[in-house]
């Protein structure tokens, strides 16, 4: 049934304009319980909710990326190549190196869906998860089909970029770490991803296939991380799903050298993540949670940081709020209707904006 949505509303947008169309369950996920609306306190000042939002959103990114030590080469030549290719039945997926940033190449898979007829094609930056073999489930390569999401986006028409994350370039993470940031003394691991995410972007933009107004991002897991910095961080994603990342700080290993490092367990630390979704908002942002489990990190304790957002939303852009939380229940998987709905998502949200 799922499966039967997603053709049909491919169908209706490749016959019609393209205008925003929510998703028929959008109440579903943007409904907090009502144990979260009842003197919810958020991690900003009333100010910056209100009229002083749009000054404070500039000083909370910019705070954000001074802790981050955050870094990117937008003028950078890119230098990609193409390593192999190999024709599907829905598209062309090609393995690529590029150059991230003097002296360090990033590989990358990139699907391109066959018959687009010459249209400007929807995007997405497609973050892997913790795997040894990097992304080569994400596109198919591995096990576990419901989670070959770059593949399955790709077929529903999508251009889709995967990275491969910089953590296996040497034989631990913290020396893989200490290697991407030897050039960046005083910056975190999590820069690092970032600057790579803003990389995929970068590399979208010069493809002929793809709309420059319509790139989302998605992650699972350590993918999931990297899915929620990019989108906060970089305003060319137009909306994004986080699935079992850990949207606060004390939900997951944030405090590993190869994302926020120590800092964040200090006394007196006083970033929260629930700053970040006040920075996705006004774009559609979807967390996907498990609950509870081994290695579970989302769930409806996910709610107070979706609130701000919520909050941030509500003062300054249209309504609906598109930010929310599709609880699976199923612990840290992506069970394969989870998946449709992050499709159906992205669809939505990044496939129906109008055409540039």
């Amino acid at each position: 049934m799922i499966r039967c949505f997603v053709s049909l509303l491919l169908c209706a947008l490749a016959l019609s304009p393209l205008t925003a169309q929510d998703v028929p369950w959008l109440a579903d996920v943007n409904t907090p319980p009502e144990q979260y609306l009842e003197n919810e306190q958020i991690g900003l000042p009333e100010a910056s909710v209100t009229q002083a939002w749009p000054s404070q959103r500039a000083k909370i990114r910019d705070q954000w990326k001074t802790f981050l030590g955050a870094y990117s080469f937008p003028d950078l030549p890119l230098k990609m190549e193409t390593l192999r290719e190999e024709r599907l039945d829905h598209c062309t997926r090609r393995l690529i190196h590029y150059q991230a940033e003097p002296g360090r190449i990033v590989r990358a898979y990139l699907l391109i869906p066959h018959d687009h007829a010459n249209s400007k094609l929807p995007a997405v930056v497609a973050f892997h998860g913790t795997n040894p073999r990097t992304f080569d489930k994400l596109v198919g390569l591995d096990a576990e089909p419901e989670r070959h999401m770059g593949l399955r986006l790709a077929k529903a028409g999508f251009v889709v970029i995967c990275p491969e994350n910089f953590l296996w370039e040497k034989d631990s993470y913290k020396a893989s770490t200490e290697a991407a940031l030897k050039n960046h003394p005083g910056s975190k691991g999590m820069a690092v991803m970032l600057a790579d995410g803003m990389r995929a972007v970068d590399l979208l933009l010069t493809l002929d296939q793809v709309d420059p107004k319509r790139i989302g991002t998605y992650g699972h897991s350590l993918g999931a991380k990297e899915a929620m910095y990019l989108a906060a961080m970089d305003d060319r994603i137009c909306a994004a799903v986080a699935s079992e990342g850990g949207v606060e700080i004390s939900f997951s290993n944030w405090d590993a050298v190869w994302y926020l490092g120590s800092d964040v367990k200090q006394e007196g630390f006083s970033r929260k993540h629930e700053e970040l979704i006040a920075l996705i908002a006004g774009r559609p942002f979807l967390v996907l949670g498990g609950e509870s489990g081994r290695g579970c990190a989302d769930g409806q304790r996910s709610w107070k940081a979706l609130h701000t957002g919520h909050q941030v939303w509500q003062a300054h852009f249209d309504k609906p709020v598109r930010m929310g939380l599709l609880n699976h229940g199923q612990g840290h998987s992506l069970p394969w209707e989870a998946g449709e709905k992050v499709i159906q998502w992205m669809v939505a949200y990044v496939a129906s904006q109008p055409v540039k």
